[in-house]
């Protein structure tokens, strides 16, 4: 259709006189594509002159020609004039007034203002080979590769609305409401501004639009329709011209009071921007006290401020104030002259030349041929992509996707007679105090916590951020889904009283609810039949589906469900537990052995035996408790090693190795006794019970069958997540059906153990006086949490007062007024895996063989010691020795004489090595007597 309309208007304005038209431009140079250098270049600017854009634009290109003529630098030797046509701020004339530019043989059009006309002219443009330097068009779809010829000396709207979406993530608001022109350029920036919020979870919720032509009427029914909703915060995207209309009905309406959040975009600076005196006009002021705003950011440079005096000072403006756009359009001037200044000196040729397309058939008076095409449009083009320079509005510079680089605006708060900088925004760095041109010099840091603005002002005069929504002033409360439970009624429940329910959950979320700092309207609604527990997953989906504003129960979350609604914060921790039948097991007459494995018996028993061994050998020399016949010995070290055990050992220790042996040893049956009576004592007292379920892995790896409850998610999570078959589950209704079941087992038609949430299986056993119980660990860790649509605020707003509750202790106060029996989870069950066993003492019995071992070898370093100065001289040896003795004899004799000397009391041993050494002195003596008379 767009298409269509471009050829109907093309044929329509073509077939217009030329007389009529006229052309207010000389042709540069003929077909013939002459070489020579022009003396005049002519360029278009196509713009509504009458307009808050146009009066600031047109003073501003017309001291950018004036400028470019001035400078010696630029086109020398050529004089750039520029060819003006009104657009009436009419698409129709607009699209008119460009096709007669086009037939002024232009190099290039600066303009138009309008998304709408740049749509249509950018086909233009593209058949002629023309640049369009458009300084006002700021549809983001304009940037497609469909318009090449297309170039926007602006900033795209694509990155005001993600300055808009930023600012709403900054704030922590998730929903809005657009107000906008439903053109080209208001809905393509309100589709972006769509997707920059779904990045941010958030969207949004109404999308507002009304004709370029409303009426007073039809705003104001479209503002009164939009405040019965329940979102406050509002993106207005309009048109300048127009855009103050909306905000004096908003006032009428009680729009502009506390509570509400007004975005408008940078078409409302550019009319307060234009304003001749801003004081004189209160009451424009007024409507906007609150309001934030979005304006082109330009650096504050003295090129800047000595141009916008300038400005001021002609004489023929429309206008004592200027915009933004004002900058933009005299950038887009000195753009064309850089380039065409390059282009020129590149070679490149002004020419124009007929269009075999456009040609006049037989008769006909439209006079295509008068739309001619730029030679060297897509060199001239090129040149203007890679032209590089720094203009009044800042660095004039294109990305790859035809837009001005580092784009940025100022974040401004009106209030008082006037505007206040709250902040700025940059792609770079997003949302920041200091100025973007600052920041470019840094490091890129747009995290959460590097995101600042200063204090705003809202709507009432209030300084407190605003909520950004309410519940709708339409009559309907929140519509609360609540589970029709038949069993483990504590949770919930139905009730004859008012609100209709009851339970330890139903406590909670009215708690909750009692911390907002708002009322909340609501309505509890049972879901169910009543004859069984529901389906919660079915629940949830319900309200995914806006059936139910919420859910409100002992709903888990898990993943399935997370990905349909939002949770608030759990309330309540849960897991999947298993529990079994128990039978209780008599104590038996060989408990006395339970406390310690058979390897720690046997361990133990060998060191008793060691160690009385080790004793008996210090001590045998030194002690005459440890000597007597072998029988006596033997029978000396089994009592001594056994009864200290009991600490009653009667044999005395005299030796100082044996003194440190026994101490380590006694310290070892001390810890050994302590602990043996520590268990056997638990054994004899705390109740015994026994299964053949030991956990979630031996139901796995079993085939006999499995309860769980109705409603559960528990028999999808053992399906899909365990791979167990959907043939051993079991549903089971209430509390009276899991008895029955784990009573009967699997063999009578019941089961053989069952799966629920460990706060189910807490009651159950308590109120089934503990007579079931738990194995194994719970295998899942999950929470139960109240179920709201996707992106409610009032999930955040509850999450935060569930944690209040929890921090103030009234959450565990509701616990324990609905949950608070029996607990059976203290009592545990004590199997063999509770035994003490080796691993828990060899570091005891490793002391106490190394410091035996070590005793042991001082003994015998000592023993071997005396026995070489006990044995008698070789040749004392060989007089006594017969000299038939084979070699053999005399070592076994050695040995002999070696356990002889061993077995000794010690005070003999001295006593002989004191007689010894005695006799050897005299010796010594005589000899030296009989030496000395020779």
């Amino acid at each position: 259709m767009e298409v269509l309309w471009f050829l109907f208007l093309l044929v329509f304005c073509l077939w217009i006189p030329r007389e009529v038209v006229g052309r207010t431009g000389a042709t540069i140079a003929n077909s013939t594509g002459s070489s020579s250098r022009p003396s005049v270049l002519t360029i278009g600017a196509l713009f509504t002159f009458n307009s808050v854009i146009g009066r600031s634009a047109k003073p501003a290109i017309m001291a950018a020609i004036e400028d470019v003529n001035a400078n010696t630098t630029i086109l020398p030797g050529i004089r750039l004039d520029v060819i003006l046509h009104d657009t009436n701020c009419s698409g129709f004339l607009g699209t008119v007034e460009a096709l007669q530019l086009m037939e002024n043989d232009v190099v290039a059009a600066i303009g138009p203002q309008s998304s709408g006309i740049a749509h249509v002219i950018s086909h233009v443009v593209n058949e002629l080979h023309v640049p369009l330097l458009s300084f006002g068009a700021t549809d983001p779809s304009l940037s497609s590769l469909q318009y090449p010829y297309f170039i926007r000396t602006t900033q795209n709207d694509y990155f005001q609305m993600y300055a808009i979406a930023d600012l709403v993530d900054y704030y922590r608001w998730r929903e809005v409401i657009a107000i906008f022109v439903d053109d080209d350029n208001g809905r393509n920036g309100v589709s972006v501004l769509g997707d920059a919020l779904a990045k941010r979870r958030a969207k949004i919720s109404c999308k507002a639009a009304f004709s370029p032509g409303a009426t007073k009427s039809d705003i104001s029914d479209l503002l009164t329709g939009v405040n019965l909703l329940e979102s406050r915060v509002y993106v207005l995207h309009v048109n300048p011209d127009s855009g103050l209309e909306i905000f004096s009905i908003a006032k009428k309406l009680g729009m502009l009071t506390s509570g509400y959040v007004w975005i408008a975009t940078d078409w409302l600076p550019s009319v307060l921007d234009s304003l001749e005196n801003v004081d004189t006009d209160s009451d424009t002021m007024n409507l906007l006290q609150g309001v934030v705003a979005l304006r082109h950011h330009t650096p504050d440079t003295n090129l800047k401020k000595s141009f916008i005096s300038r400005l001021k000072s002609f004489k023929d403006k429309e206008t004592k104030s200027f915009n933004s756009y004002a900058l933009y359009a005299y950038d887009s001037v000195w753009l064309a002259a850089h380039a065409l200044d390059v282009f020129i000196k590149e070679g490149g040729n002004i020419s124009f030349s007929s269009d075999p397309v456009l040609h006049d058939t037989n008769g006909s008076m439209l006079h295509l041929s008068s739309l001619r095409v730029f030679d060297g449009g897509q060199q001239f083009l090129n040149t203007i992509l890679r032209t590089n320079f720094t203009g009044i509005s800042g660095q004039i510079q294109f990305d790859m996707d035809k837009d001005l680089i580092r784009p940025s605006y100022d974040i401004l708060n009106i209030g008082g007679f006037g505007s206040r900088r709250i902040g700025y925004w940059s792609n770079y760095s997003g949302l920041s105090v200091i100025a973007p041109e600052i920041l470019y010099n840094k490091p890129p840091n747009t995290s959460t916590s590097n995101q600042q603005l200063y204090n705003v002002i809202w709507p009432g005069e209030t300084t407190n951020i605003p909520r950004g929504w309410i519940f709708p002033n339409n009559g309907k409360p929140l519509r609360i889904a609540v589970p029709n439970r038949v069993s483990y009624l504590e949770f919930v429940s139905k009730d004859k009283n008012p609100p209709g329910v009851k339970g330890y959950c139903i406590d909670v979320f009215e708690a909750a609810i009692n911390l907002l700092s708002y009322p909340v309207p609501r309505e509890y609604i049972l879901f169910g039949n009543g004859d069984r527990n529901p389906s919660y997953d079915d629940l949830v989906y319900q309200v995914s589906q806006n059936n139910f504003d919420a859910a409100v129960g002992d709903v888990t979350i898990v993943t399935n469900r997370t990905r349909i609604v939002d949770f608030t914060q759990p309330f309540s921790t849960s897991g999947l537990v298993v529990l079994v039948p128990v039978k209780e097991i008599k104590s038996s007459p060989w408990a006395f052995l339970k406390p310690f494995t058979a390897q720690m018996w046997c361990v133990t028993g060998a060191f008793f035996l060691f160690v009385g061994t080790v004793v008996w050998i210090l001590e045998h020399r030194h002690n005459q408790e440890f000597r007597g016949s072998p029988r006596q010995q033997l029978t000396t070290v089994f009592w001594f090693t056994f009864s200290t055990m009991f600490f009653s050992h009667r044999e005395n220790t005299v030796s100082t190795l044996g003194r440190l042996v026994l101490i380590i040893w006694l310290f070892v049956v001390l810890i050994i006794n302590s602990s043996y009576t520590a268990s056997l004592t638990s054994i004899l007292t705390v109740q015994q019970l026994s299964s053949q379920i030991e956990g979630i892995d031996s139901l796995i790896s079993g085939i006999q069958p499995i309860g769980v409850q109705d409603g559960s998610f528990a028999k999808k999570y053992l399906i899909d997540e365990l791979n167990i078959a959907a043939s051993r589950i079991v549903s089971l209704k209430d509390q009276e059906a899991y008895m029955d079941a784990l009573t009967r087992g699997p063999k009578n038609g019941g089961v053989v153990a069952i799966v629920d949430e460990l706060p189910y299986i807490e009651l159950f056993m308590s109120d089934t006086n503990c007579k079931f119980r738990t194995v194994g660990q719970e295998f899942t860790k999950s929470g139960w949490g109240f179920a709201f649509q996707r992106d409610s605020p009032l999930a955040v707003d509850m999450s935060t007062a569930i944690l209040q509750l929890s921090e103030n202790g009234d959450l565990q106060k509701i616990h324990d007024k609905w949950l608070l029996k029996q607990d059976c989870m203290a009592q545990l069950n004590v199997d063999e895996s509770n035994q003490l066993s080796l691993s828990s003492f060899w570091g005891l019995f490793l002391i106490c063989g190394i410091a035996c071992l070590l005793a042991l070898i001082v003994f015998f370093i000592k023993v071997l010691c005396q026995y070489t100065k006990f044995n008698p001289d070789p040749e004392e040896a060989n007089d006594e020795i017969q000299p038939a003795r084979s070699k053999r004899t005399i070592r076994t004799t050695s040995f002999k004489n070696l356990m002889d000397f061993v077995d000794k009391r010690e005070a003999d041993i001295k006593e002989i090595l004191r007689q010894k050494s005695k006799k050897r002195r005299r010796s010594q003596s005589s000899d030296g007597q009989s030496s000395s008379p020779s």
